[in-house]
C-alpha cells in the first residue's frame, strides 16, 4: 500500500502543476479567435504545399500534374480537419500531409518494377501509391478503433517519441543542400531569410505579434522569389541560345549543357503551370485511376502509419497542455488515431501521394502563439477546402522554383528534429538512462540505413536516379536475401528508413532499462471516468451533438 501510495505523488503532483500552467495559457483562445486561422494555416503553409512539390517531380509528373497534386492536398487538408475537429480528439489541430510517409512514398516510387517507364509513369506510379496509402490508413484504422491503441499508449513515451520524430527531420539530409547547391546564391539567400525572420527577429513585434517568428517560411518564400523574378526578368540567368526547357542531354551545345541545370533551378519561369491551369478545378476520388493493391507496398505503409501514430500522440499530448483543461483519455487518443486512419484513406482515394496525420508543427503554432480555438481552425478548414477549387492556385505554387522548395524544407526538416527533441522536456533532465537511450537510437538511426543504402551499390547502376533520391533505391540491392521476393523487399526497405530503426532502439531501450516513471517522463491520461464527472473536459473532448452517448459502452475509443 506504501508503494501504491509514493507512486501516485508524483503524478497527482504533475497534474497539480499543469492545471496552473493551461489556466494562464487558455486566456488566448476566446479572445483572438479571429486571427486564428491566419497563424495556424500560413505558419504550416510549407508543411501542407511542399510534400508534392518534391514527390511529384520524383514520379516523372509534369507541372500540371503537380498543380493538381497541390489542389488536391488542399481539399484532403480541409476534409481531414474538419473531420479531426468533429470527430477525433477534437483539439485544434491541423490535419495535412506527413513528412513521415515521404521516405516510404519515396522508396515505393523507386521501386525496382518502376524503373524503364517511359509513358503514363506518374499516373502509374500514383495508382500504386493510392493502393499502398489506403491500406496503410485502414491499418490505422483497426489499430485506433480496436482500442489497440489504448494498449500502445503503455509503450509510448518522450524517450521513445523524441528520437523517432527527430529522425524523421534528419532522414532526408541528402537532398537538402545537395538540391539547394544548384543555384547557390538564391538557395543561400532563401536559407539565411527564414533563418533570420524565425530567430534574429523572432522577438520584434508588428501589430501586437511576432509576425516574423510566426510567418517566417511563407515571408521568406515571398522575399525570395520576388528577387528571383527580378533577376530572371534583367537577364541574369539567361544564356544566348538555350532553353531551360530542353533537357540537358538533348542539347547539341556544349555551352548549353553547361548552364541548362543552373537555369533551371535559377529562373521563376520554367513552369508553365499557371498559364495552362484552369480557373476552377474539383480535385475527385479516383481522379488517377482505380489504386493498384500490393502486400509488400501496403505493409511498408503499415508500419508508417504506425510512425505516425506515435508522433500524433506526441502532438496531442503537448498541445493538451495549451488549449485544454486536462489532457485526452486514452480512449479520445485512440479515437483520433481511428480518424487519423480515415483520413489516410481519404488521402489514398483523392490521390495526394501521402498519408495524412496531425502536423506536428500545430505544437508550435499553438506555443507561440497562444491561440487554439476549434471554431477557428474549422473556419480554416473550409477556407482551404474552397482554394483547392481554384485551379490558378495549385498552379501558382507549384511554380515555385525547385531551389527555394529545397530550402525551405532545409528549415522545415530542421525543425521537425527539433519539435521531436523537445519532448524531452517531460523526462528527467541529466538522466544517463534517457541520454543514452536517445544517443544510441538516433546514431543506429543514421548509421544502420546507410548501410542498406549502401550495400553493394553501383555507382553508375541506376544514373537516371538523382544522387539525392539513391538512398530510396535499396529495395534493388539491400543485404537481405530470402527465398521471398517479397520479403526482401519489405525488410530491406524498412531498415533503411531511418524513423523505423529510431522507434524500434528507443522502443526495446526504454520499455527494457530499469527507470522510475519521472526518470522516464510517463505521460499521464485522464481517466474516463474523472473526465466524465468534469464538465469542462467533457466540453474539451466529447463528440459533438451528443453522439458520444451512443458509443459511451466503447470506453476503448471515447470519454
Amino acid at each position: 500500500m506504501a508503494e501504491g501510495r509514493m507512486g501516485r505523488r508524483p503524478q497527482r503532483r504533475f497534474l497539480s502543476c499543469w492545471r496552473r500552467r493551461t489556466t494562464v495559457r487558455r486566456s488566448g483562445p476566446s479572445t483572438s479567435s479571429v486571427t486564428a486561422p491566419e497563424y495556424h494555416y500560413i505558419s504550416m503553409l510549407g508543411s501542407i504545399i511542399l510534400i508534392p512539390l518534391l514527390m511529384v517531380p520524383a514520379m516523372g509528373g509534369s507541372p500540371d500534374d503537380m498543380a493538381a497534386v497541390v489542389s488536391t492536398v488542399l481539399l484532403v487538408s480541409g476534409m481531414t480537419t474538419l473531420l479531426h475537429t468533429f470527430c477525433g480528439t477534437r483539439l485544434p489541430l491541423v490535419q495535412g500531409p506527413s513528412f513521415v510517409y515521404l521516405a516510404p512514398a519515396l522508396a515505393i516510387i523507386y521501386s525496382p518494377e518502376f524503373f524503364g517507364l517511359n509513358h503514363n509513369n506518374f499516373k502509374h506510379i500514383m495508382k500504386h501509391l493510392q493502393g499502398a496509402i489506403i491500406i496503410g490508413g485502414a491499418f490505422q484504422v483497426l489499430l485506433g478503433y480496436t482500442g489497440l491503441m489504448s494498449l500502445f499508449l503503455r509503450l509510448i513515451n518522450p524517450v521513445v517519441i523524441s528520437p523517432t520524430v527527430a529522425a524523421v527531420g534528419l532522414s532526408f539530409f541528402s537532398y537538402g543542400f545537395t538540391k539547394v547547391g544548384s543555384c547557390i546564391e538564391m538557395g543561400l539567400l532563401q536559407l539565411l531569410i527564414v533563418v533570420m525572420f524565425a530567430l534574429y527577429l523572432r522577438k520584434v513585434k508588428l501589430f501586437g505579434y511576432r509576425v516574423f517568428l510566426i510567418y517566417a517560411v511563407p515571408l521568406a518564400l515571398g522575399i525570395t522569389w520576388a528577387i528571383a523574378f527580378v533577376l530572371t526578368a534583367t537577364g541574369v540567368y539567361s544564356y544566348r541560345g538555350c532553353d531551360a526547357n530542353i533537357p540537358a542531354s538533348n542539347n547539341v551545345s556544349a555551352y548549353c549543357r553547361k548552364h541548362v541545370l543552373r537555369m533551371k533551378s535559377c529562373r521563376v519561369d520554367t513552369s508553365h503551370a499557371l498559364r495552362s491551369s484552369p480557373w476552377l478545378r474539383f480535385p475527385y476520388p479516383l481522379q488517377w485511376g482505380t489504386p493498384i493493391f500490393s502486400w509488400k507496398m501496403g505493409l511498408v505503409m503499415c508500419v508508417a502509419s504506425v510512425i505516425a501514430s506515435v508522433d500524433s500522440v506526441g502532438s496531442y499530448h503537448a498541445s493538451s497542455l495549451f488549449v485544454a483543461t486536462r489532457p485526452p483519455t486514452a480512449g479520445v487518443v485512440s479515437r483520433g488515431i481511428g480518424v487519423e486512419g480515415v483520413s489516410t484513406v481519404l488521402a489514398g482515394l483523392w490521390g495526394t501521394g501521402v498519408g495524412s496525420a496531425t502536423i506536428t508543427e500545430n505544437v508550435h503554432t499553438i506555443a507561440v502563439t497562444k491561440m487554439g480555438n476549434r471554431r477557428a481552425v474549422g473556419f480554416g478548414a473550409i477556407v482551404l477546402i474552397l482554394l483547392s477549387f481554384v485551379g490558378k492556385v495549385g498552379a501558382f505554387i507549384a511554380s515555385i522554383p525547385d531551389v527555394l522548395v529545397a530550402a525551405l524544407l532545409c528549415f522545415m526538416w530542421a525543425m521537425l528534429c527539433a519539435l521531436g527533441l523537445s519532448n524531452l522536456r517531460y523526462s528527467a533532465k541529466g538522466s544517463s538512462r534517457n541520454s543514452i537511450v536517445v544517443g544510441l537510437a538516433l546514431f543506429l538511426s543514421l548509421s544502420v540505413p546507410s548501410y542498406f543504402q549502401q550495400y553493394r551499390l553501383q555507382p553508375n547502376s541506376n544514373s537516371s536516379v538523382p544522387t539525392y533520391f539513391q538512398p530510396y533505391i535499396v529495395a534493388s540491392h539491400g543485404p537481405i536475401h530470402t527465398g521471398s521476393s517479397g520479403v526482401n523487399y519489405i525488410l530491406n526497405t524498412l531498415l533503411s528508413l531511418n524513423m523505423v530503426i529510431a522507434f524500434l532502439v528507443a522502443l526495446i531501450l526504454d520499455n527494457t532499462v530499469p527507470g522510475g516513471r519521472q526518470e522516464r517522463g510517463l505521460y499521464v491520461w485522464s481517466e474516463a471516468e474523472v473526465a466524465r464527472r468534469e464538465s469542462a473536459v467533457m466540453k474539451d473532448y466529447e463528440l459533438p451533438f451528443k453522439i458520444g452517448h451512443a458509443f459511451r459502452w466503447v470506453k476503448c475509443v471515447g470519454l
